[in-house]
């Protein structure tokens, strides 16, 4: 009996060496080395300010720039990276309801004769989502073209630019980035004040 006790004794000690902090930072390390940037966060900087990251939402509420998905990751206006996650209200939940209707009112009274893309009014899993569909990003160019003194052809553009497809052609749906794409906006053609 105590052998077996000392064997399991060595045997979690040994594991717990390999598999708790040998193992981890191999792999640290080789992300470090391989892929600095997605192991960093893929953070953005411009004159030495971070801005965001690309694989993390941020919300615009300005009418010149495009909206992200609705973000319920605490509390606020959500978008808070500490606290990723859906909301986990059910399809029947009142506080959901109130919330889908009025952005709902909010979307219609900006283009009243388009379809609502469903992500424009809906959260993602992790309530973090950079992306939005690219119905999302057609449905708000009328107003930012407006805001921006620019016209539609022109947004569409850079929604065009900042389109991706799907990974590898056939995993995902085709998304456009956010932050990018208003970077990309402020930079060429900044929202009067």
């Amino acid at each position: 009996m105590k052998k077996n006790l000392l064997i399991s004794l060595w045997f979690t000690l040994v594991t717990t060496v390999i598999f708790g902090l040998i193992y981890p930072l191999v792999v640290t390390g080789l992300s470090q080395i391989l892929f600095p940037e997605k192991a960093n966060g893929q953070l953005i900087e411009r004159n030495g300010k971070l801005i965001g990251s690309r694989i993390i939402g941020q919300a615009f509420t300005g009418p010149g720039y495009f909206h992200s998905r609705p973000s319920s990751a605490g509390t606020g206006n959500g978008y808070d990276s500490t606290a990723s996650g859906g909301s986990n209200l059910g399809p029947t939940n009142k506080a959901l309801l109130d919330r889908v209707n009025g952005d709902v009112q909010r979307l219609r009274a900006e283009n009243p004769s388009a379809a609502i893309p469903a992500d424009l009014v809906t959260t993602s899993g992790s309530g973090l989502d950079p992306e939005v569909s690219p119905a999302a990003a057609e449905f708000q160019i009328t107003r930012v073209a407006r805001e921006r003194h620019l016209s539609e052809s022109e947004i569409r553009l850079f929604v065009a630019k900042h389109t991706l497809g799907r990974q590898f052609a056939v995993l995902g749906e085709p998304r456009v980035n956010i932050l990018e794409l208003n970077m990309d906006l402020d930079a060429q053609h900044p929202v009067s004040k």
